[in-house]
């Protein structure tokens, strides 16, 4: 008898943002993102794996493991289940593929609360969002099969899912002709002890959002500058002037971009760039929050305007396309990216992603409660902070690997002294911020 061949896997390349995580990613330096949905009753385990598996059918560009070419990594079909299992690490660490079937995602639960941790390699947070909705979608209609009466809703889910792909949309958009415009100026790195054996702080903020609208529109601001100008004042009251009010380096907010808003895209790859707002508190004399609110509305106004998204899309095209990088072997390529990033980090104080809106259609809402998304610290940007909105709630998070969190503080009692509905939940890592000294 002639042995079967076996099947010849599929594979493809990572997107041009992509390439750069593996290479520097490591327990230290996770590069994950979390999603998390808490719903209004206890996860059932095993139709949690039976949802998972039958997203992963629709969305297969998810169903892949990581491998090491000679210049680049690249995805190769993976054929294995994914685990699913409940949650005992802190969130966002290095996702190890060793121990995970090879799946560059994590599934977890701890009772009513579903996790997915994704290493950035795989997609970005709008994309992620994606993919977890429709493992909740498909979680809730094996737990409550009267959801699918609706046959409109099934057929048009169905429709939205035949519509991605996993173009690489930065090589299809980028300008080559376009001059980078990123700044020379490190920025200031937040002070203070390390949280004892490598625990992280997860601080969730859950605003009421027609409250949050109310005050932003009455500034002339958006959510998000709202919140960016709090985050910097929280920064600059707390940590800039207890612990080093002589620095001159300005403190500076990474702001994450969803690019498909500026370019026709259904790519589940990455497809996102950043602006950065760039505060020398000394220098343009931002002492008063109003002052720095201003500032915020500026710079956003100045470095959202699509040609200079599209000069920091191209900027970074253009280094991931580099004829001397790309010639480099992958061995001798992994040091010398990994000093080069690590330095590059230094260049950012704090990142602050807001996904926006989660929508949920119909009866599947009943089922939960809210969202989160939180983003993993490191070394140089100890804390990093999420946001997203399900409803009338909007949370926003803190990942910390600082052991005061004072600025956590400053930004609660902020909003709370503005007549805004806050509730406070955590991993209980650090003291209650809602509590009175």
């Amino acid at each position: 008898m002639k042995e079967k061949k076996e099947r010849k896997l599929s594979w493809r390349r990572l997107d041009n943002s992509a390439k750069i995580f593996p290479i520097a990613a490591g327990k230290k330096y996770s590069t994950v993102f979390r999603l998390s949905v808490v719903l209004r009753e206890n996860v059932e385990p095993k139709i949690l794996a039976e949802a998972v598996k039958i997203t992963l059918e629709k969305y297969n560009s998810f169903k892949v493991r990581m491998k090491a070419g000679f210049f680049w990594y690249y995805f190769e079909e993976n054929t294995k289940d994914p685990v699913i299992e409940e949650e005992k690490d802190y969130p966002c660490n290095y996702i190890d593929p060793r121990k995970n079937n090879g799946y560059l995602f994590k599934v977890t639960y701890f009772n009513n609360k579903i996790n997915i941790d994704i290493f950035h390699s795989l997609t970005d947070g709008n994309s992620g969002n994606v993919f977890f909705r429709e493992i909740i979608y498909t979680y809730l209609e094996l737990m409550h099969p009267e959801i699918l009466n609706d046959e409109e809703r099934r057929i048009r889910r169905i429709d939205e899912v035949k519509g991605y792909n996993t173009e690489d949309s930065y090589m299809k958009n980028y300008d080559k002709k376009a001059k980078g415009n990123s700044s020379t100026k490190k920025a200031y790195i937040l002070k203070g002890k390390y949280i004892p054996l490598a625990a992280k702080s997860a601080i969730h903020e859950i605003i009421d959002l027609k409250q949050l609208k109310e005050l932003s529109k009455e500034k002339g601001a958006t959510i998000t500058q709202y919140l960016t100008a709090v985050l910097i004042y929280s920064i600059y009251t707390e940590n800039y002037l207890k612990l080093d009010s002589k620095s001159q380096k300005p403190i500076k907010v990474c702001i994450p971009v969803n690019l498909k808003k500026y370019f026709p895209s259904k790519t589940m790859s990455n497809f996102f760039s950043y602006i950065t707002v760039e505060a020398e508190m000394k220098k343009d004399k931002l002492d008063t929050f109003d002052k720095i609110l201003e500032f915020v509305k500026k710079e956003f106004k100045e470095k959202l305007e699509e040609e200079e998204i599209i000069k920091t899309m191209s900027a970074n095209v253009k280094l991931g396309t580099n004829f001397f990088i790309r010639s480099i072997p992958l061995i001798l390529k992994k040091p010398i990216v990994r000093l080069s990033y690590m330095e590059i980090r230094k260049y950012t104080t704090i990142t602050y992603s807001n996904i926006g809106r989660i929508g949920i259609i119909g009866k599947y809402k009943d089922y939960i409660k809210y969202f989160l998304m939180l983003i993993a610290p490191e070394n140089v940007e100890k804390i990093k902070c999420s946001s997203c909105t399900f409803e009338n709630k909007m949370v926003f998070t803190f990942t910390s690997i600082l052991k005061d969190n004072s600025i956590e503080k400053r930004f609660y009692n902020f909003l709370k002294e503005k007549g805004i509905n806050v509730e406070i939940e955590s991993n209980g890592v650090l003291d209650d911020i809602s509590k009175k000294d």
